[in-house]
């Protein structure tokens, strides 16, 4: 018949078949459980009795029988008979389980249930063994058992107390009671005999070991005491594998049998073409120091350690591990089964799946201990002989670099000559440097096929400071070497604060004298770089630093908005007296007679007069508030990259507003190319950083622009002795009653339009509400769009609890002589604020993006001197590069979508030169979309620096019904 000596091994296989016992039902307290086995192990039952004499209750798939128990009788012992429940063994099985865990439990069930654990752990391992009864059907039985499996059988049977195998034997003569270990191992068999018989497996009629219904096998009785055998063996065997003969096969020549080994196969009578042997080696079951080899066995000088069935057990082992790996049949051949010759094939065959099932099967296969294993492939990148060896002329030049494995030996990299000979093998073990090496064939066909092509050195810098490459559609190590090594480890090496420059009249601190450092590396390698300090922290002195440093004839261009044109020209004029300072801006500029300095200039002029700044030579390209170019396909943004010069630098407080690609846009402006195309970019970066799928896309991409972008806060440890404290405050505001009306109102008639739109056309409509309930959160009057003449300036306080909690606090810090930044986001709003303010008298100004530059300049005068206490501010136009020190306290009436943008407006008070503590006040309508937007934004803050969402825009896919929960007005108490 068909060898079946493998059990099955599908998970299915291991729960209980039909008949289990109910979900939840449990033995109850009290009654013992014995294991009553069976001719046919599957058929075995458990049986339930009360040792007190009381009747069982009734369960689920019990059935009530009686049973005879041995009980004490005075000082002597008796049989007798008691009401009991009988249970199938596959619905037993939940209700032990249970047992084992159940403190009310009577010992003997808790017992048996361990024994059950003990069955369903043997089972899952795949501990199955088909064997016959005695009157030869099929029937499983468990093991075989290691050491470690008798033990925990033997604690249990130690424990078992009598009630658990108190069914006295059958036969005359005196009363004896079963061993427990001999019925707890009966018990075993009866489990492995009744998991696989489940609706998993086959139940087609006449397949043996697979339908439920006893198969009478008559001419497998000697297979069967051959399994038999083998599952009680007190052996195992394993492979240890000799390539000493290993050299004979390099010459080419046929190796003679040696040591007891065929030199040729038995079954064809071929020479093979040997390439090693497997030593069969012999362990002790009982005790796994004991270890020998085969050939001593069978010489007889181990008998006394193993015992007289050790040969007969080890054959018998060995012929179960040829079912696994048929090789090994040549040494049933043999008179003694000591050593296999193998063949290159073999050799490497076993090196993957046949000893993967092998070990499965309980036999090892050990390789020689000084076999060689760390042969490793790394994709490496290098200049071509006689490229430049520093990192500018590396850069500069044209020229593509090799881009190819190699391959290395306990980390030192293999001559073209040994991957030559490499590439050269056909076999799983060479010799190389004098030592066998075990070789994946995976890397002599890298060997064979090392070039991978050319890179140009922006992609190969990419590949450098990732230490990544995609080769093939897959991600591989990659390694860069010779300049491209120095210049990878000139832009990852920490940065040493520079000296100031000469000419500089101020003094820097020192980080800002490593942003300096940091700036003229990158700068001077042509590379370029982004400064994301955040606001207030000092970017314009050390641009100015860097400008001094440099040395350059030609000068520096910094684009910037309208609103920093006289910041820039006042601090150039302040730290660096004496470098011609120019405006190129409004009707009369020029580029006539220039001579070096700064050249200032905002981005609508710099997008109109582009041609005229690209014919123009400079040393240096500076573009503040870089934000502004953050789309790539915009015209300010196409206009600056037509601009040429060797140093790029791009300042700004906010790399990512919303999403990822914003930052390749600055990248890919300060250093063309280093983050390949967007469309790429976005594919292997962005998207899993923004999903925050991939830890590992998070971890690559910080590698790739770490060394560009030079990023300190405010809360960095070498930054917050430099400032005083801050301290938010969100102020809950409730809606007045024309404002409650106005929002529900609004969120009613857009909910009904909503429902019934599609496309942009929806997307339209969720935006038009967002906005017209914010306005209504600010004021009535700015969603009616009511003029502040026609408002009434002498009641709009009464209609936004905004505004006169905004007069509360106001006048509070007025009283105490201080000044306050109110930001908003609607110019409506601001010219509500202001009017509002000049109607009680209090001196107040409006700056907005309508604002002339001029008059911009006198604003931030009169209230850093004190002039004017109350500053109102459009967030846009006035959010960036403001100096206000002059502000104790700044105002968010409304929230913006963004936390960057909101702190970037406090940051206009909140920077270095401020002296006195700084309140930020957040004012926020209570149940309202501003307060589920207050939330949202928190817990943005938590993520700004790892991933952004895209804020007002993400709200717009909102199903309906998360939209009316966004918006939908709640009362509170």
């Amino acid at each position: 018949m068909r060898d079946t000596a493998t059990a099955p091994a599908t998970a299915a296989a291991v729960g209980p078949g039909p008949g289990a016992g109910q979900a939840g039902a449990r033995v109850p307290a009290g009654l013992a459980a014995v294991f009553l086995p069976a001719p046919l192990p599957r058929d075995g039952r458990i049986v339930l009795w009360d040792p007190d004499g009381g009747t069982p209750a009734a369960l689920p798939a019990a059935e009530p029988t009686e049973l005879t128990v041995v009980r004490r009788h005075g000082s002597s012992v008796r049989r007798r008979t008691t009401p009991a429940l009988s249970v199938p063994l596959d619905a037993a099985l939940p209700l032990l389980v249970h047992a084992r865990h159940d403190p009310a439990a009577h010992p003997a069930t808790a017992c048996w249930g361990a024994a059950a654990l003990h069955a369903l752990r043997l089972t899952a391992r795949g501990r199955l063994l088909p064997g016959l009864t005695p009157t030869g059907h099929d029937a499983w039985r468990a093991g075989p058992l290691d050491p470690d499996d008798l033990a925990h059988l033997r604690a249990i049977a130690a424990a078992l107390p009598y009630e658990g195998h108190a069914v006295p034997l059958p036969g005359p003569g005196p009363l004896r009671l079963p061993e427990p270990e001999a019925l707890l191992r009966a018990f075993l068999d009866a489990v492995a005999d009744t998991l696989p018989r489940t609706p998993a497996a086959p139940h087609t009629a006449g397949r043996p070991f697979a339908d439920r219904r006893p198969q009478h096998l008559p001419d497998a009785h000697d297979w069967a005491a051959e399994v038999a055998a083998g599952m009680d063996a007190g052996v195992r065997i394993s492979l240890r594998l000799d390539l000493s003969a290993y050299d004979l096969f390099d010459t080419g020549q046929d190796t003679p049998a040696q040591d007891g080994a065929s030199g040729t196969d038995g079954a064809h009578g071929a020479r093979l073409r040997r390439a090693g042997a497997a030593i069969v080696q012999v362990h002790s079951l009982a005790d796994p120091t004991l270890v020998t080899d085969a050939a001593a066995l069978w010489a007889g000088g181990a008998d006394t350690a193993f015992g007289p069935r050790a040969r007969v057990d080890a054959a018998l082992a060995v012929r179960r591990a040829a079912r696994v790996w048929p090789p090994l049949d040549r040494l049933a051949d043999q008179d003694v089964p000591d050593v296999l010759a193998l063949s290159e094939e073999e050799l490497g065959d076993l090196l993957g799946v046949a000893a993967a099932r092998l070990a499965a099967a309980g036999v090892a296969v050990h390789w020689p201990r000084d076999l060689a294993r760390d042969l490793t492939a790394a994709a490496v990148v290098r200049p071509a002989p006689g490229s430049a060896t520093d990192g500018t002329g590396f850069f500069e030049s044209e020229e593509l670099l090799q881009f190819r494995w190699q391959l290395a030996l306990g980390g030192e990299p293999l001559s073209e000559a040994e991957m030559d000979a490499l590439a050269e093998a056909h076999r799983p073990v060479v010799r190389l440097r004098d030592q066998w090496v075990l070789v994946d064939p995976a890397l002599v066909r890298k060997a064979r096929k090392r070039e991978l092509g050319l890179l140009d050195p922006v992609d190969a810098l990419s590949v450098a400071l990732t230490g990544t490459a995609e080769v093939d559609g897959e991600t591989v190590e990659a390694v860069p070497a010779g300049a491209l090594a120095a210049l990878r480890d000139r832009l990852t090496a920490g940065i040493r604060p520079a000296e100031p420059p000469a000419g500089l009249h101020a003094t820097l601190r020192d980080y800002q004298l490593r942003g300096l450092a940091w700036l003229d590396l990158m700068t001077s390698l042509g590379l370029g770089g982004c400064l994301a300090d955040d606001m207030g922290l000092g970017k314009t002195i050390t641009v100015i630093a860097l400008h001094l440093k440099r040395a350059r004839p030609e000068p520096t261009l910094v684009v910037c908005p309208a609103s920093l044109l006289g910041n820039w020209q006042r601090e150039i004029e302040r730290f660096a007296p004496g470098v011609p300072v120019r405006r190129y801006h409004g009707a009369g500029r020029t580029l006539d007679d220039l001579d070096g300095g700064f050249v200032l200039t905002t981005y609508g002029t710099m997008r109109s007069a582009a041609p005229v700044l690209a014919a123009h030579p400079w040393g240096m390209v500076v573009a503040d508030e870089a934000q502004h170019v953050k789309n790539p396909y915009s015209a300010t943004a196409k206009a600056l990259r037509t601009i040429p010069t060797p140093a790029r630098v791009a300042l700004t407080g906010t790399p990512v507003e919303n999403n990822l690609s914003e930052l390749w846009a600055l990248l890919d402006w300060t250093t063309p190319g280093l983050l390949g195309p967007l469309k790429s970019f976005r594919a292997r970066h962005a998207r899993a950083v923004e999903n925050g799928e991939d830890q590992e896309a998070v971890t690559r991409l910080a590698r790739l622009v770490r060394p560009f972008l030079l990023r300190r806060k405010k809360s960095d440890p070498g930054i917050v002795p430099e400032l005083p404290p801050k301290t938010e405050t969100d102020h809950p505001v409730p809606l007045t009653r024309e404002q409650a009306a106005l929002y529900e109102a609004v969120v009613r008639e857009s909910l009904l339009a909503i429902e019934t739109a599609e496309g942009m056309a929806r997307r339209g409509l969720v935006l038009k509400l967002l906005t017209s309930l914010k306005q209504i959160c600010d004021h009535p009057a700015l969603y009616l769009k009511e003029e502040p003449a026609r408002a009434g300036t002498d009641r709009l306080a009464a209609r936004s609890g905004k505004l006169a909690l905004l007069d509360e606090l106001l006048d509070t810090l007025l009283a105490e002589d201080g000044s306050a930044l109110v930001f908003t986001q609607y110019v409506g709003m601001a010219r509500l604020i202001t009017a509002h303010l000049a109607g009680r008298a209090v001196p107040v100004d409006l700056l907005h993006g309508g604002t002339p530059v001029p008059e911009r300049e006198r604003m931030v005068d009169r209230f850093q001197s004190g002039a004017t206490p109350v500053l109102v501010l459009s967030l846009k136009a006035a959010g960036t590069g403001l100096n206000l020190t002059r502000a104790g306290h700044v105002v968010h009436f409304d929230r913006w979508w963004n936390p960057a943008v909101e702190e970037q407006a406090t940051d206009r008070a909140y920077r270095i030169g401020q002296t006195q503590p700084v309140q930020v006040h957040r004012l926020v309508t209570e149940g309202t979309v501003e307060d589920r937007i207050a939330e949202m934004l928190a817990a943005k803050r938590a993520l700004a620096d790892a991933i952004l969402g895209s804020g007002e825009a993400a709200l717009t896919e909102l199903t309906d019904r998360e939209l009316s929960d966004l918006v939908s007005l709640r009362r509170t108490s």
